[in-house]
């Protein structure tokens, strides 16, 4: 049950701030309402959710600042799975990344820009479970889904997408080398930019009060 309301609130379904509750979230998955309460403690200890007393539970509303944290803190992570992917990558791998990028390429080139952003997350869930990391791969899945509402958000920013696209490009292009120097420094290059993107759509957003 945890799983289905996650995904629902990654694909913004249910946006930041939005209050959950619980028979409305049991019609709508066709479970019992303790079944909704699990779902809501474990989605809480997760990030994703806010439960308060007397005031039910929330999807959670995380700032700029809490953002860039957490994106440091993936850099710490990413770059070290991208080494470890671009050294255990199989043939197969390597095929499903390039294919990968090649489905962003035209998402960007036809201005589909959720379904970029969709890929965008594909690509990033890959590289953990390539590297053959679980750790690491659940940490990270954790941090990104935190922040999957302002990773929305940069993806309209103008521009954005084809800046993305190309580094993308780089950190794949290095795993299919098999430079995991290489695969390293390009991930963290892509989520440097991504703290300056979340600046940048922090400015933006205050310029528009």
């Amino acid at each position: 049950m945890a799983d289905r309301l996650r995904d629902d609130i990654r694909r913004g379904v249910f946006p930041p701030g939005e209050r959950l509750i619980e028979l409305q979230l049991s019609e709508r998955y066709d479970v019992g309402r303790a079944a909704i309460r699990s779902a809501l403690v474990e989605l809480d200890t997760q990030g994703l959710v806010q439960r308060e007393t007397n005031r039910g539970a929330t999807v959670r509303r995380i700032n700029v600042a809490e953002a860039v944290e957490i994106t440091e803190a993936r850099s710490a992570l990413e770059s070290l799975v991208a080494r470890r992917a671009a050294e255990r990558a199989t043939y197969a791998d390597r095929q499903e990344l390039e294919g990968l990028v090649a489905e962003m390429t035209s998402a960007v080139d036809e201005e589909r820009k959720r379904e970029y952003s969709t890929l965008n997350r594909r690509l990033h869930a890959a590289l953990p479970r390539i590297a053959r990391h679980a750790v690491a791969d659940d940490l990270i899945h954790n941090l990104r889904d935190r922040a999957v509402h302002h990773q929305f958000q940069l993806s309209v920013i103008p521009g954005r997408a084809g800046e993305s696209l190309a580094q993308h490009r780089a950190i794949v292009a290095a795993v299919v080398a098999g430079d995991g120097d290489a695969a390293a420094q390009a991930m963290r290059d892509h989520l440097e930019s991504v703290i300056e993107a979340l600046r940048q759509w922090e400015h933006l957003e205050t310029r528009g009060q």
